[in-house]
């Protein structure tokens, strides 16, 4: 039996196994095989690993999608994580290129996956407050917000959980140092039933040199031994 033989829950289930670069050439191989490729169910998780892989053409959104997940671990998300204030022109220049993307890939997610049940971005440091606000707005469904070193989420982000996350269970802002811990203590308060994660987050002091923290408490020393 040829592979075109197959039918179509078949194709799907076979198509389940390939990354997203492997069934887009599959799919080029015959029509029958692209009709495979184009159907949503086939669609209903992606996983992506950098900003550059959200302008291939390799995968498909749609109300399919339950689980999109967008984990950036480089080099260059110390880069992007940096407050923007302490940039110099070669770090302002080179974030530039992709500031936009994620945030543009997410509010094509808003209109188009209404369904989404979970996101997780990890290192994503150019997503803001109102991505996130639009997400919660147009997927009422989502139960799982997972957000990782992403240095524009603050306590806005917070309070749209409290006002438009209805459906939500999960709740984690790890290494979010912009969010504060008034911001959590609302969220606990008023979304008892979101189980909230906050590690290496509120009081974190972001971007301070050293010699600036320890230079009261040096003082502080040398005025007890005198």
């Amino acid at each position: 039996m040829h592979i075109t033989q197959l039918n179509q829950e078949c194709l799907l289930h076979l198509f389940s196994f390939l990354d997203k670069n492997s069934r887009k050439n599959l799919a080029k191989t015959c029509h029958r095989l692209l009709e495979a490729f184009q159907d949503p169910l086939l669609w209903s998780l992606l996983n992506f690993h950098s900003p550059v892989e959200l302008k291939k053409d390799n995968f498909l959104l749609g109300p399919a999608l339950k689980h999109l997940s967008i984990c950036w671990y480089s080099e260059r998300v110390k880069v992007c994580n940096i407050e923007d204030w302490m940039k110099n022109s070669f770090q302002k220049d080179f974030c530039s290129r992709h500031e936009n993307t994620v945030s543009d890939f997410l509010l094509d997610v808003c209109n188009r996956c209404p369904n989404l049940l979970s996101l997780t971005l990890s290192g994503c440091g150019h997503v803001t407050d109102d991505c996130i606000l639009q997400l919660l707005k147009n997927c009422p469904n989502l139960k799982s917000l997972k957000l990782e070193n992403c240095v524009r989420i603050t306590d806005h982000t917070l309070e749209a959980v409290t006002l438009h996350g209805a459906s939500l269970r999960t709740l984690h802002v790890d290494f979010c140092r912009n969010v504060t811990r008034a911001g959590l203590e609302r969220v606990r308060e008023k979304c008892p039933s979101v189980m909230l994660r906050a590690e290496r987050s509120a009081n974190m002091i972001p971007d301070s040199k050293p010699e600036k923290k320890l230079m009261p408490e040096k003082a502080s020393r040398k005025l007890v031994q005198l």
